[in-house]
């Protein structure tokens, strides 16, 4: 197991230091932001983690975001995006590669964690889903009501489009399973033969929003680890059991436990 690298420092610590800041949310283990410092981490990259407070503040207006994660390195532009935080982390650190040599298999991982981290990929849909059930349940399912109208806008929720987030949410997942059973078979417990990618990191953090890690490693309230984990049975039948092996090997080996939030 790899030493824990999360510190957090406050706000005008941060601007003032040079290398890599990283703004977190805390209390919630969000898929973004655990595949951020999973990757840190992995990269052996020194980082100073900033809460993210609610609202417009000196932290939103420094990053130019009221999301997180955001990098800040140096001098150099805010970095909110999963695909400009991971191209960074190459850069810093190329070694332990997480992107294969290889263009066509570079091209095939930056696309399916795609699949994973983009919009309408699997966090966003799974976000939606969230909010559809919130709203058809008036918050008995899925956000409480006030968390679903805050993430409504931010994931461009519209009538309808909860249906079309959970079958993209179904497509995904057995596509990702697909693939860890074709490696599996192959011989490798990776997503590429070549060992550890991004992708690997992606699915293992993505799979809190579907099934949490235990508490004693992803310390969260019932009421909270309930909302993750409640789902329709097609989504349940496809979150086949080997996403939850591969997730369970990738932090066993490669990840911080328990996690920091």
């Amino acid at each position: 197991m790899l030493p824990a690298m999360v510190e957090f420092v406050e706000f005008e610590e941060a601007r003032a230091r040079g290398g890599v800041r990283m703004t977190v949310v805390t209390g919630v283990p969000s898929p973004w932001g655990e595949a951020a410092k999973g990757i840190w981490h992995v990269k052996k990259v020194p980082w100073v983690a900033v809460r993210m407070p609610p609202g417009e503040n000196p932290v939103t207006e420094w990053t130019r975001s009221t999301s997180a994660p955001v990098v800040m390195y140096e001098e150099e532009a805010p970095r909110g995006a999963w695909n400009e935080i991971l191209l960074l982390a190459e850069r810093l650190a190329p070694a332990p590669a997480l992107l294969p040599a290889d263009p066509e298999e570079r091209a095939l991982c930056l696309g399916l964690a795609h699949e994973i981290c983009g919009e309408m990929g699997l966090g966003w849909c799974r976000r939606l889903d969230g909010i559809a059930r919130s709203f058809a349940t008036d918050g008995a399912e899925g956000f409480v009501l006030p968390i679903a109208q805050y993430l409504a806008p931010k994931y461009g929720w519209r009538e309808g489009l909860g249906e079309v987030a959970r079958r993209r949410v179904v497509d995904v997942l057995g596509m990702l399973a697909r693939r860890l059973r074709a490696q599996r078979d192959a011989g490798s417990p990776y997503y590429f033969a070549g060992g550890l990618s991004a992708l690997d990191v992606y699915s293992a953090t993505f799979m809190v929003m579907f099934q949490p890690l235990p508490p004693e490693q992803c310390p969260i309230p019932d009421a909270l680890r309930a909302t993750f984990e409640t789902m329709d049975d097609e989504t349940r039948a496809a979150l086949d059991p080997i996403l939850l092996e591969h997730r369970d090997r990738v932090y066993a080996e490669h990840l911080e436990l328990p996690i920091t939030l």
